[in-house]
């Protein structure tokens, strides 16, 4: 599987393609535009209201103090809030146009499907052009489609879930997602069954100041499990793209749902996601997270633990190089008694590249017998780059286990010595010991991502001594 073998030094991703679109793009956020998008759709008139209200809130609400900091320059009126590609969406790849099948081709698309997963999502810019679910997944009542198909077809599992795990308020950019959102996956699981290859959905930015504002919902019923994966790309621009995506999942009593992210965004795409969960009594969600690429990227993924004996955990890499900011981190809400969370987060610069640790841990009041644990590491590669760790914890109760702990480290001399006179160049010598540095997420993806991933981290170690 070839999907993210890139070189990342180069960017390789960063081609666009001249694609037709089925009307002339405007830019800008308006009364216009969100009832426009509504209007392609054929949406019901209570999304329309939703997405109206969500625009009056995205107006009203001020930017959070941080972002404003990091994204001065970020203009909301210069943006495509809506592309929509004049091909409709197709589940036979030969049905594709010849370039979007080049696009895909390249980032390894088809091969993936063939090969490996379940289920394969494909989007471009505002829309999904190609899916296909498997046969015996669609038999097992496993529901896997785009969110707007979902929304036509399953119209009453989509109101009863949408919006009700991150509310339009929850902040600016979860309010400009509800307004704009087009695309996105949605996968509901039955009661007890078990999916059991992995989902895949792409997502790919083409045009130049565009944004993609995707919404995944993702339903685990009682006792069944599933693992989706995502990946994401852009081409290269003189501009700024903006990617703000929103991802519920609501994990039932002693379901499992494990949610894996590879980002390569292109080193002008600001990348701001809300992603959160909730889970129910015995249930278990897992965020998978590979950073890599952006300009920005402020991500935390969440895990609400509502029932008794609920259990979270975020994994995370964030790989930050010249002109970069990889703010990311975790949020772990224990408001059920013997729930148990983990974090561990795993961050590396270079060239002046800076990361950032944000998490919060809360214990609400009655929620006893809670145990959570936190663990940061920093790898500096050189004198120029940060790292920052910046922690919330909040307990209510005096019962909970809570831990934290944080390192921050250069690669040594020594190892580095041990390893050449073992025959590795000094590059080759850096590489082994970032790649051992993460392997405790590494080891978590599934074979074909994991030596993916590691190739990814080589790529991007290459040009780092010297």
């Amino acid at each position: 599987m070839t999907t993210f073998d890139l070189d990342l030094s180069k960017y390789e991703l960063g081609w666009s393609d001249e694609v037709e679109y089925a009307f002339a793009p405007e830019k800008g956020i308006n009364d216009g535009v969100v009832n426009q998008i509504s209007w392609w759709k054929g949406e019901p008139r209570w999304m329309t209201k939703m997405r109206q209200r969500s625009l009056r809130t995205f107006d009203r609400k001020p930017m959070a103090p941080w972002f404003s900091v990091n994204m001065p320059e970020l203009d909301f009126q210069n943006i495509y809030y809506y592309l929509r590609p004049s091909t409709p969406q197709v589940d036979e790849w030969d049905q594709l146009p010849a370039q979007m099948q080049a696009t895909y081709e390249k980032l390894g698309i088809p091969e993936a499907e063939r090969q490996y997963l379940s289920g394969v999502t494909a989007q471009y810019e505002s829309e999904v052009v190609f899916h296909r679910n498997r046969e015996d997944l669609a038999q097992q009542g496993i529901l896997f489609c785009d969110m707007d198909t979902a929304l036509r077809e399953y119209p009453d599992l989509v109101k009863q879930y949408f919006g009700t795990v991150i509310p339009p308020g929850d902040n600016k950019f979860a309010a400009l997602n509800t307004a704009v959102w087009s695309g996105g996956s949605f996968v509901y699981v039955p009661p007890g069954v078990e999916c059991e290859m992995p989902l895949q959905a792409y997502f790919r930015i083409n045009s130049e100041n565009a944004g993609q504002f995707e919404r995944t919902l993702i339903i685990a019923d009682e006792g069944s499990q599933v693992h989706y994966i995502e990946g994401c790309s852009a081409p290269v621009y003189s501009s700024d793209s903006l990617h703000s995506a929103v991802v519920e999942i609501i994990v039932k009593p002693s379901a499992r749902v494990t949610y894996t992210t590879i980002q390569n965004w292109s080193p002008n795409v600001y990348n701001l996601v809300t992603k959160r969960a909730r889970v129910e009594t015995e249930g278990h969600m897992e965020w998978i997270d590979g950073n890599i690429g952006s300009k920005l990227t402020m991500k935390y993924p969440s895990v609400y633990l509502m029932g008794p004996k609920a259990t979270g955990e975020v994994l995370s890499v964030a790989y930050s190089g010249a002109g970069q900011h990889q703010d990311a981190g975790a949020k772990m809400i224990h408001s059920a008694s013997e729930t148990t969370s983990k974090i561990v987060s795993k961050s590396i610069s270079k060239d002046g590249g800076i990361t950032t640790y944000r998490g919060l841990v809360r214990v609400d009041e009655g929620a006893h017998n809670c145990k959570s644990h936190v663990q940061c590491d920093a790898l500096i590669l050189d004198e120029n780059s940060e790292s920052r760790t910046l922690p919330y914890m909040e307990v209510g109760e005096r019962d909970a286990q809570i831990g934290h702990e944080a390192t921050v480290s250069k690669v040594a001399d020594e190892q580095l010595y041990y390893l050449m006179s073992r025959g590795l160049s000094e590059e080759q010598a850096m590489g082994m010991v970032v790649n051992g540095f993460i392997e405790p997420i590494t080891r978590t993806l599934p074979m074909e991502y994991a030596v993916e991933w590691s190739r990814l981290i080589e790529l991007q170690m290459e040009g780092s001594v010297g």
